[in-house]
């Protein structure tokens, strides 16, 4: 499998996010509209860009072991900011570090299908650790929203493929948010 996105989807999704989606005309984020199971209270901080892969495992099914499936093993993706200037990383946790070392790691609290059938879905994740000082030290929701791609293969994996890993591209807009003061 290719490990880009095809170019139009990806400067698509860049020149959306750039062009002024995440923000107002006063250079603050606007909060954007999502289904009631993925909405924040929280305010809004900032947004990035991700442009990156999901990487799945190829492993036998839990609940029956004479079947196998590709199951999500981390996310490694790039994080921009809305010029495109790269600020940070996106990894296996779900953990987002900053260039500036500061990190947030999450967990899932909400999850909703893309408005893209083949992409992974949105999702809504609390902070539950944060590490060092600085643009994630505050965060405490987070949404991944725009999807594009990142989706394992829907026929799943074969017996011949158990712990090989496949390296599907992915983009997606991260939103987040700090408690209201």
């Amino acid at each position: 499998m290719k490990n880009n996105l095809p170019a139009v989807i990806v400067c698509g999704w860049l020149a959306l996010f750039m062009t002024g989606c995440a923000t107002d005309s006063r250079q603050r984020l606007s909060v954007p509209v999502v289904p009631d199971a993925i909405k924040v209270s929280d305010t809004p901080a900032f947004a990035a860009y991700a442009k990156g892969v999901q990487i799945y495992e190829c492993r036998a099914r839990k609940n029956d072991a004479t079947q196998y499936e590709w199951v999500l093993k981390a996310p490694e993706a790039d994080l921009f900011d809305r010029r495109g200037k790269k600020m940070g990383h996106h990894y296996g946790g779900p953990t987002w570090e900053s260039s500036d070392g500061s990190k947030v790691v999450g967990e899932v609290k909400g999850r909703e299908p893309s408005k893209d059938a083949n992409a992974i879905p949105w999702l809504l994740l609390s902070a539950k650790q944060h590490g060092g000082n600085g643009m994630f030290s505050r965060v405490h929701s987070i949404q991944r929203l725009e999807t594009a791609g990142g989706k394992a293969p829907a026929g799943g994996c074969d017996q011949l493929s158990i712990g090989k890993e496949l390296r599907v591209p992915y983009s997606a807009v991260y939103y987040f948010y700090v408690s209201k003061p």
